[in-house]
């Protein structure tokens, strides 16, 4: 039996409050190593954008270190992360050692301005460290679904902005330009809020089971919607983590769940025949 030793380098990470993040690997032996950042094009289309980091031995251990910075926001997307041994040397990508991650856990319970910008180290499914990244104008960060046999209750907090008396929730039928506005409870600080979506607001009309509504706020009557998901802690892909139960009533049935963006979303489908969202 042959035995295949995986030779790419572990590289360790921690993050802190402010969303630096502190990258160590082992030493090598390259006159200028560098960190580089690769941001994942979408498929068909060609790399644009790099992100380069200075190796600098540690004084004590040797180990090679890169600080990523808070600021610049890295552009929202999938990152990569490679060893480039010295300048116009061939990438090296690199797989994931510790990660600490314990300052992302409570991050919900920290207000943050306009942008918000969001970074978490991940492991991707072959087995390699990466980055995922949320730069939005505003966010509103989803905190507690709530499923009940009537209704489905959604407490959440704005961040980047202020709610005003006139503030909506909008649930947007994905495709159409179909939308129910609801009116949200706001808290006194302007931030925090709550709705409820009973089955009649998510099946009403003509619009018929098989559907799904994307979750917004509008925090004044002439301002633009504002995505509501959850993306202010340590869970870099929460789709098939929080599966949630569904509200089924008069022959169909509506789950919230959380798209692969992180994003919150209603799906609407015959009570008979549930299928699974993208």
């Amino acid at each position: 039996m042959t035995t295949h030793l995986d030779t790419h380098l572990r590289t360790h990470c921690a993050i802190d409050t402010d969303g630096r993040i502190t990258f160590r690997l082992p030493p090598a032996p390259a006159s200028r190593p560098q960190l580089l950042l690769r941001l994942r094009p979408k498929k068909g289309r060609p790399e644009t954008t790099l992100r380069l980091l200075d190796l600098e031995p540690g004084r004590a251990d040797g180990d090679l270190r890169a600080v990523l910075e808070p600021h610049p926001a890295l552009d929202e997307g999938r990152w990569d992360l490679y060893l480039l041994p010295e300048p116009g040397a061939e990438r090296q990508r690199l797989r994931p050692g510790l990660r600490d991650l314990r300052a992302l856990v409570d991050g919900h319970l920290r207000d943050r301005p306009s942008p918000v910008a969001v970074r978490i180290p991940y492991v991707t499914k072959d087995g390699f460290l990466a980055l995922r990244a949320w730069r939005r104008t505003a966010h509103a960060e989803a905190r507690t679904v709530d499923v009940t046999e009537q209704a489905v209750t959604v407490e959440a907090r704005l961040h980047g902005a202020e709610l005003h008396e006139d503030a909506t929730v909008r649930l947007r039928l994905r495709g159409t330009g179909t939308v129910r506005d609801l009116r949200p409870r706001i808290d006194d600080d302007g931030r925090g809020f709550s709705f409820t979506a009973g089955q009649e607001d998510l099946t009403g009309g003509d619009e018929a089971p098989g559907r799904i509504w994307d979750a917004f706020v509008r925090p004044a009557a002439d301002a633009p919607p504002v995505r509501i998901g959850r993306l202010l802690d340590d869970v870099a892909d929460r789709k098939h983590v929080f599966v949630y139960p569904a509200l089924t009533a008069g022959g169909s049935s509506s789950r919230p769940y959380f798209t692969v963006d992180n994003d919150l979303a209603i799906e609407v489908t015959p009570a008979e025949s549930p299928k699974c969202p993208k």
